[in-house]
């Protein structure tokens, strides 16, 4: 055989190379199971008995593994299978902006940025963009004929580049350079923030063409402190104070109107505003002392529309900020304080830190000294000398650290900032200064927690799963297939431990959807040896030798195996292009899997067949059950093709109606919202659950926000939905939801559960065992790929078939026979998603369902198109009608293996690999089912339609009556 020698030793090579990478998963794996089998569940035994088990080393001889190297080197684990965050932080693109027009007043630009923000909430161009088209409409509607590079926008000092002469497109290009390299810097800053918090394989990467940045830390739990943490901008800035005597009058004037206009100031009528300030308990330079559970109320009447209205001149832009955190003498109130601000809202000193460090005043409290950067001392010193005995207010991201008086100017630029620290919190300032600042504020527009017991549950449903769909196709194909199936269980073992040396080497990470991908490839690799075996025993039925029916078995299989698996490949590309998160993960896993599949299948598989058929060795290709299932197998497809259509006419007017009427049921990444999986400790009515929330949730004009509570998995399980505060992406709007969704779940959890155990649960506690956050942004994004990847991959297969096949009208066959599967499936997740115990959300998991069955179906769609072209060569003295039914019937065979198959590997997934699975394999088994049949009864037949002439012809061989010749005659 030719090649025998270099696809030897490529297999060699590369087991080589998989085996090197899969060593040190399998090492690390090893300690940590003699750790925990010493330890249990007492977290400090098991670390200490990781220390101990780290000084040894296992000499393999090619290379030593060590128990920490191992650690960074072993496959990585997506958040679904061993738990942790997963966010998308967005850069705020108006901050930077602002920052490169030196914060312009210009009305031409701040009404250019206010319709950007409105625009941006349904588009998916970046924002810089939308800018643009914004800011060039209203200039052209105003008449105001304003250049780019007009000293008012960006024509100033901070863009030395751009000069009065510099054309508007030169400054687009400038402009989107310089926001790329803030959000570079950005990226940069949030990695070093994420070393820093001790994070293990975190995974950090920028969204290409974005402003958005995603960061995934498995085994993390405290979801509130990364938060914190990412989205602190670092921005250290130094405002003058304003004292009660100047924002008295303004209280007071307050005061009075809310006993006049409290219901549109968000608030009842009968609020004593200032009652709420406590002016009486103030002792710092603030303004007012609210309790906690009076801060709403106080932001509410503050910020709205009449209380902007009434400001007088001297606080017209007055900023209200709130104190770090409670005072050490006061701990259940927060003070409140008035910044002096002033047009843009530009702070006097808004220098970065060079460096910061923990360290104690004069009575032993904690405080942070921090040495700023040349401009901020200079700033700083004039900001001092200008306010000797004044109060000059630290803030950090719009929160007041501290607001002393000043003592006399601070020429050096060093300084220091108290606030009632505890040491970890000094801690993490000083961490988050000492990373640098963000060149602009960032919101965290998209969030995934999954709890460490959850993604232990999934693991295990996984192997199991895995296992199950692996003992299935073992056992089915060496049934059917005698001798040769053994070679091809030998090949699919090979080719998952390629897969998983592949995932390692190239430091991808596995997911639960990667495994399922990985289940596909298992079932693909059985549709390879099925075409090759098939094709083998019909050249056995011929009279051939073992040996010439295996040559010319491989060697007419070949094209239906290429067209196969490129078609294949094309939905991995288009799922991975346009999908997110767990699509990709089933994309890449699916897309390296058909590759290897090729190669073991098809070329190793040869070698290892021939290397035994040419010692003379006999290799049987059959059963005694199975020798001849479907040989002598016709059936007249073309004839009953028109009881077919009205059959699909039937169920696809059907599915219409139903979306049309019923619709569908959105998942949060469609729509925007939250999700979380809560779990108790006994059985729950969801109904009732969802009356109680519904009543938690409701919105400021008294509205009720959208609740769903649905039984997930068990009934101590719920998945709860809301889009409660979705517009609000700030890390307060998170903590008020899992703040009411614990109190509208506290009479079903235990007595004492507090909020942190609630949202903190294990296997042993109730409470939030997963969450996820989709901001309505990031939705319309997702939303708008998915779209793009279905049309993209219609798109790519007609395109593709039509250049293989030569002729428009298989490609509209095949396009229409898709279209077909996909209506029947939307249909079917219309009709029943409110019946089914299992989630049938349409979300980016279905659009990765749709897009494999849509793979899945032109698979088997290429076969039988494959086997009529050959037939169109071979067979010229047949009817149309009866070539096409030849070509059906004589791969009945394949289509029935490979469709069962593929259908028992899904059926196991379904039933064995977990809740979050179960939809996403139900639109498997709808769509290989009526995929099989629209290949033979849509595709083909479509194609046939178009292609006959309705001339007559004799009839020669087994055909059915219809008479119309072919096409090319």
């Amino acid at each position: 055989m030719q090649g025998k020698g270099l696809i030897t030793i490529v297999a060699i090579v590369l087991g080589l190379i998989c085996l090197n990478e899969l060593l040190p998963t399998w090492y690390a794996s090893k300690i940590e199971r003699q750790a925990t089998a010493v330890a249990g569940d007492n977290p400090e035994k098991y670390q200490k008995e990781i220390s101990r088990l780290s000084k040894d080393t296992l000499n393999l001889g090619f290379t030593k593994l060590y128990y920490t190297k191992a650690k960074d080197k072993e496959m990585k684990l997506g958040l679904d299978l061993k738990g942790g965050i997963n966010v998308l932080l967005e850069i705020n693109q108006r901050d930077l902006v602002n920052d490169l027009t030196n914060y312009s007043t210009n009305p031409v630009l701040i009404e250019a940025l206010n319709k950007t923000d409105e625009v941006q909430k349904n588009s998916t161009k970046s924002y810089i963009d939308n800018f643009f088209d914004q800011f060039e409409a209203i200039n052209n509607a105003k008449g105001t004929n304003l250049k780019l590079a007009d000293p008012e926008l960006f024509g100033n000092t901070n863009l030395s580049e751009i000069k009065y002469n510099t054309s508007d497109d030169q400054v687009r290009s400038i402009i989107k350079r310089r926001i790329d390299l803030s959000v570079g810097t950005a990226f940069e800053v949030i990695r070093t923030r994420i070393d820093k918090m001790g994070a293990m394989q975190p995974n950090v990467q920028r969204v290409p063409g974005t402003a958005r940045i995603s960061v995934e830390m498995p085994g993390m739990k405290d979801i509130d402190k990364v938060k914190k943490m990412l989205q602190t901008s670092a921005k250290l800035q130094f405002w003058e104070v304003q004292q009660v005597p100047e924002i008295a009058p303004y209280f007071q004037t307050l005061t009075t109107m809310v006993a006049i206009k409290g219901d549109s100031m968000g608030v009842a009528k009968n609020t004593n505003f200032m009652s709420l300030l406590n002016l009486d308990k103030l002792r710092a330079n603030g303004v007012a002392s609210v309790k906690l559970s009076d801060t709403a109320a106080v932001n509410k009447i503050l910020s709205s529309k009449v209380g902007q209205s009434l400001r007088p001149a001297n606080i017209k832009y007055t900023q209200f900020m709130w104190g770090y955190k409670p005072e050490a003498t006061d701990t259940e109130s927060l003070v409140l304080y008035a910044i002096r601000g002033n047009i843009n809202q530009k702070a006097p000193v808004d220098g970065a830190v060079e460096t910061a460090s923990i360290s104690y005043d004069e009575l032993s409290r904690v405080v942070v000294d921090m040495q700023m950067d040349s401009k901020g001392a200079k700033e700083w010193k004039t900001l001092t000398e200008k306010n000797v005995g004044k109060p000059v207010a630290v803030t950090l991201d719009g929160r007041v650290y501290t607001a002393p008086n000043v003592v006399n100017a601070i020429p050096n630029g060093r300084t220091q900032i108290s606030g009632n620290f505890s040491q970890e919190e000094a801690k993490e300032l000083v961490d988050v200064l000492g990373a640098g600042k963000l060149p602009a504020g960032a919101k965290v527009v998209q969030a995934t927690v999954v709890g460490p017991s959850l993604g232990q549950e999934s693991i295990d449903a996984g192997v199991i799963s895995f296992a199950i769909a692996f003992l299935i196709i073992i056992v089915y194909i060496i049934f059917y297939y005698g001798g040769a199936g053994v070679y091809a269980v030998i090949a699919m073992i090979i080719n998952l431990f390629y897969i998983f040396g592949i995932m390692d080497s190239g430091d991808f990470t596995l997911t639960l959807p990667g495994i399922a991908g990985i289940v596909l490839t298992m079932a693909m690799a059985v549709d390879t040896n099925v075409i090759i075996y098939e094709r083998t025993k019909e050249e056995l039925f011929a009279g051939k030798s073992i040996l010439e029916a295996y040559k010319d078995g491989f060697k007419h299989a070949l094209s239906a195996i290429v067209d196969g698996h490129l078609t294949t490949l094309l939905t991995a590309g288009v799922l991975f292009l346009f999908g997110t998160g767990p699509i990709k993960g089933f994309a890449l896993t699916l897309g390296i899997g058909i590759l290897m599949t090729f190669f073991t299948s098809v070329l190793l598989s040869r070698v290892m067949i021939f290397s035994r058929l040419n010692k003379g060795k006999q290799l049987s290709v059959w059963t005694a059950p199975t020798k001849n299932l479907f040989r002598n197998t016709w059936i007249d497809f073309i004839g009953k093709r028109k009881y077919a259509y009205i059959v699909s006419g039937i169920l696809t007017v059907v599915c219409v109606a139903s979306i049309a009427i019923n619709g569908f049921k959105y998942g949060i990444d469609f729509t925007g919202g939250r999700n979380y999986v809560v779990r108790f400790d006994k059985a729950v009515n969801a109904e009732d659950i969802e009356q109680n929330l519904v009543k938690m949730f409701k919105t400021e004009d008294g509205k009720n926000s959208s609740v769903e509570a649905k039984t997930f998995g068990n009934d101590r399980q719920l998945k709860i939905s809301t889009d409660y505060l979705i517009e609000d992406e700030s890390l307060k709007a998170d903590q008020t939801v899992e703040q009411k969704l614990y109190e509208g779940l506290k009479a079903n959890l235990p007595a004492n559960t507090t909020l942190h155990d609630f949202k903190s649960a294990d296997k042993e506690h109730a409470g939030i065992i997963s969450s996820e956050k989709v901001g309505p942004t990031v939705a319309d994004d997702i939303q708008t790929h998915g779209m793009l990847a279905v049309a993209a991959a219609l798109a790519g297969i007609f395109i593709y078939i039509l250049l293989r096949f030569r002729k428009w009208q298989f490609s509209l066959g095949a396009v229409v026979a898709l279209f077909h599967d996909a209506v029947i499936i939307l249909g079917a997740y219309s009709l029943l998603h409110k019946f089914m115990p299992f989630n049938m959300e349409i979300n980016q998991d279905f659009v990765a369902a749709i897009l494999t069955v849509l793979g899945y179906s032109i698979n088997d769609t290429v076969i039988i198109f494959d086997r009529i072209r050959e037939y169109l060569r071979e067979k010229k003295s047949l009817t149309l009608a009866g070539l096409f039914d030849d070509s059906i019937s004589s791969t009945l065979g394949r289509t029935f293996n490979t469709s069962f198959t593929t259908i028992l590997v899904i059926l196991a997934i379904f039933i064995f690999g977990g809740d979050n699975l179960r939809g996403f394999m139900f639109a498997m088994l709808i769509g290989i089912g009526f995929g099989t049949y629209s290949s033979i009864f849509i595709a083909s037949a479509i194609a046939y339609d178009f292609l006959k002439t309705g001339k007559e012809d004799e009839v020669h061989g087994k055909t059915t009556s219809t008479k119309e010749v072919l096409a090319s005659k």
